[in-house]
């Protein structure tokens, strides 16, 4: 900006510093302004340019006002530059007015696309062209670009000029290659491999089969929620000392890939020693609130089980009418003997109410999803272990990069508090892709897409398709989480499946239907399912030589059946469980229409320990124990092939599919039977090999025996309802496409009929 305003000569300058200009208070013969003369308008009127000037006509020359006068001005953004100059009694004002956008433009870019990229600009079509506000703007598509994993993005931005002071501005953008992250390390970890923690953490190293996923791509916010994945992970496991000292990214010179060195101190490993509560309230004592304790003595300390607990107790308070409470936990360490006592300090908390609930940061999703998980509505008491737990809730959607939920007092209401609830939303679409071979199966291929916040309204689609030697299938699933604004899941399913069963019965088998479904989540750990299932099913192309029994089941049957199953899980991971049990009971009920009429009851429990914590060796000992029984009876009709159970393959290793159970005489064709019952022990151990391979090996025994199917006359079948054993070996590997299992299995207890199978390959985890 230019100002000339100089060589002017005042009698008095003492007056024009108070910034006076008032010519009846100015000395005799000081200048005085006649006319203000505005120079370089076009689009602007010189007289809203006037109306930003300190002084008028008729006021004096006052420095110090034309000088504020000059910085407004410029304040407004709206000029490229000014000044004000004295012509005789004239002051005259030149400005050069910033140019108009006639349109903004990205070139270059590829990765991301226009749509994303104009909502993180300030500068729009005919706003004002200013210097700052487009290095602002590159500054802020140079953020975009981080954020998805590009450092080496080059911005710059490039003016055409048009007619009538209009201009174009173009974004020219060089996306470079994407920084991926190259290696993740880890320093000051002794108990817990650099394998371990990086499944633990949500950013991973680069590699060529993550082509769908950016979790390879460096991301300061996940790096600083890795922190605290950590932080839980450890304190979970009883190490309260742990401490995350940094957590260092450093990029390569050439600006493509990221060197993530997380430095932590895990401290000791601590045990819980006594468990007491206090309470000041009255009537309410210590033994009625202890069912409420998630943790005892002797076990290892876990902040997750302290959280529960303190939540269990402020309920159970709740419940019993104080509305009133907070519940404090008081840490006593003894570090000597690695012990901490706990102490649940039950107090009666301050007369707070909930007045509102904000949801701030959600594009996608619709505010009722968030709001839906919060534990608390507006006119509650406020509590501040429900807003810990509504926080967690938020965190499992998964739809979220961050969540953030606070409360704030209410000016002049110091009864009433707004609770806060921030989110970042990140993608919650998924494709999948797999290809592979199965005992079973023979080779397969595999295509799924899911999204899981449907339209943002938290609903989860998804469709599957996969095609193998022995199995071709098709699924698309559907499911409404809190079904009528209630906590009720709510779904559909519908497929078709075409199975080869030519080596075991002698018959292909079409199913072809669709199922409704509706469960309810009745805590954390227990959950129960309903489902209505209704079903074609077609046995065809039955072989000439195949058994009369599996001939008279060829053609058509309507399945139309009712189950449900109840769940209690409390295992650590659903693939590859290393700690935690899941017990289920279901029972299924056919015959409400259609041609199949039976009843069927399933139990089945699993059991699952890591030796390495008690024994202080290495975390990949795991102990499972894996059982299951069921059994099922006709409704008036004999029981179809189509249900009954079979002995072998995946739930009898050693063993072909149906190699267990009972054939026919004549044919050898498995008929299976009414009833099952299987069990298996299985310790994970280490293989010494690099961790970066995420190659486990295991030893196990299998064990299991199975009844003979209605109408077929004992004479005529290979039967023996005796029990059946094998054991085996076998390795597990974390591949790219999910975890492999590949078993070499001999039976030790077996019949001479049975069918045996020594190496078995799949897909996924048993347990």
């Amino acid at each position: 900006m230019t100002a000339v305003f100089a060589a002017i000569t005042y009698p008095a300058p003492a007056v024009w510093a108070q910034g006076v200009s008032s010519p009846a208070a100015a000395p005799v013969g000081a200048p005085v302004i006649e006319r203000i003369l505005v120079e370089g308008a076009q689009r602007i009127e010189p007289d809203t340019i006037r109306t930003y000037l300190h002084v008028q006509e008729g006021d004096l020359f006052a420095p110090g006002l034309i000088d504020r006068s000059l910085k407004d001005l410029f304040a407004t953004g709206l000029f490229a530059d000014v000044a004000l100059r004295r012509e005789g009694g004239d002051l005259v004002v030149v400005v050069v007015e910033n140019p108009i956008i006639n349109r903004v433009a990205f070139e270059g870019n590829k990765r991301i696309q226009n749509e994303d990229l104009i909502p993180e600009v300030q500068l729009r079509p005919r706003a004002v062209y200013t210097r700052a506000k487009v290095q602002e703007d590159v500054r802020r598509v140079l953020e975009v670009y981080r954020r998805s994993g590009r450092y080496a993005v080059a911005v710059d931005p490039k003016i055409i000029e048009l007619p009538q002071n209009r201009v174009d501005l173009v974004f020219e953008i060089d996306e470079g290659p994407a920084t991926y992250v190259r290696r993740i390390t880890f320093v000051g970890n002794r108990v817990f491999s650099d394998s371990d923690l990086r499944g633990v953490i949500s950013t991973e190293e680069e590699r060529w089969y993550r082509l769908l996923s950016s979790s390879d791509t460096f991301d300061p916010d996940r790096l600083t929620y890795d922190r605290e994945l950590l932080r839980r992970y450890y304190l979970e496991s009883g190490y309260a000392d742990f401490e995350v000292r940094s957590a260092i990214a450093e990029l390569t010179p050439n600006r493509e890939s990221f060197f993530i060195t997380f430095t932590v101190t895990e401290g000791d490993r601590y045990r819980v020693g006594t468990v007491e509560i206090e309470t000041s309230l009255e009537d309410l004592t210590p033994e009625m609130l202890r069912p409420g304790l998630e943790i005892e003595e002797g076990d290892w300390y876990n902040a997750e089980k302290i959280e529960d607990t303190v939540q269990n107790i402020t309920e159970r308070v709740g419940s019993l009418g104080y509305a009133f409470v907070d519940v404090r936990p008081r840490v006593q360490r003894d570090r000597e003997n690695n012990i901490i006592n706990l102490i649940f300090d039950v107090r009666e908390g301050p007369r707070v109410f909930v007045e509102r609930i904000d949801i701030q940061g959600n594009v996608r999703t619709l505010d009722e999803v968030i709001r839906r998980e919060v534990r608390l509505v507006e006119g509650d008491a406020f509590n501040s272990a429900k807003l810990r737990r509504s926080r967690q809730r938020i965190r499992d959607l998964g739809f979220f990069k961050s969540v953030e939920v606070n409360n704030e007092p209410v000016v002049d209401k110091p009864d009433r508090t707004v609770v806060t609830v921030e989110v970042e939303e990140q993608s919650t679409g998924e494709l999948s892709f797999g290809v592979g071979w199965s005992s079973s199966l023979g080779a397969m291929v595999e295509i799924g897409v899911r999204e899981r916040n449907l339209l943002g309204r938290g609903q989860d689609l998804s469709a599957r398709v996969s095609w193998a030697e022995r199995r071709t299938e098709l699924d698309l699933s559907f499911t409404e989480p809190y079904f009528l604004d209630r906590p009720i899941s709510a779904g559909v399913d519908l497929f078709a499946v075409e199975r080869d069963l030519e080596d075991e019965s002698s018959h292909q088998l079409r199913q072809v239907g669709g199922a409704l479904r509706f469960g309810y989540r009745y805590s954390d750990d227990w959950r129960h399912d309903f489902k209505y299932t209704l079903q074609r099913q077609e046995i065809f192309d039955v072989d000439s030589s195949a058994s009369l029994f599996v001939k008279q089941q060829e053609g058509i049957e309507v399945l139309s059946m009712v189950g449900h199953a109840l769940t209690y899980d409390t295992r650590d991971s659903r693939l590859i469980p290393t700690e935690g049990y899941r017990f289920q009971i279901a029972n299924d009920l056919a015959g409400l229409g259609g041609d199949a009429r039976f009843l069927r009851t399933d139990m089945e429990a699993s059991y699952h320990y890591p030796l390495g914590d008690e024994l202080d060796w290495d975390p990949a000992w795991v102990f499972s124990v894996r059982g299951h029984v069921g059994y099922i009876f006709g409704l008036g009709k004999d029981v179809s092939i189509r249900h009954r159970y079979f002995l072998g393959g995946n739930n009898l290793r050693g063993f072909a599919a149906s190699g267990a159970s009972a054939r026919d005489t004549a044919t050898g064709d498995a008929l299976g039977g009414n009833w099952i019952s299987d069990a298996s022990l299985e310790m994970r151990v280490p293989t010494g090999l690099p961790e970066e391979l995420g190659l486990g090996a295991k030893v196990f025994t299998d064990w299991g025996a199975a009844g003979t199917p209605d109408g077929v006359p004992e004479n005529l079948m290979d039967h023996d309802v005796s029990l059946r054993g094998s054991v085996g070996i076998g390795f597990l590997w974390s591949s790219p496409l999910g975890p492999v299992n590949i078993e070499l299995a001999t039976p030790v207890l077996k019949q001479t009929y049975d069918e045996d199978e020594l190496f078995r390959i799949s897909f996924g985890s048993r347990f």
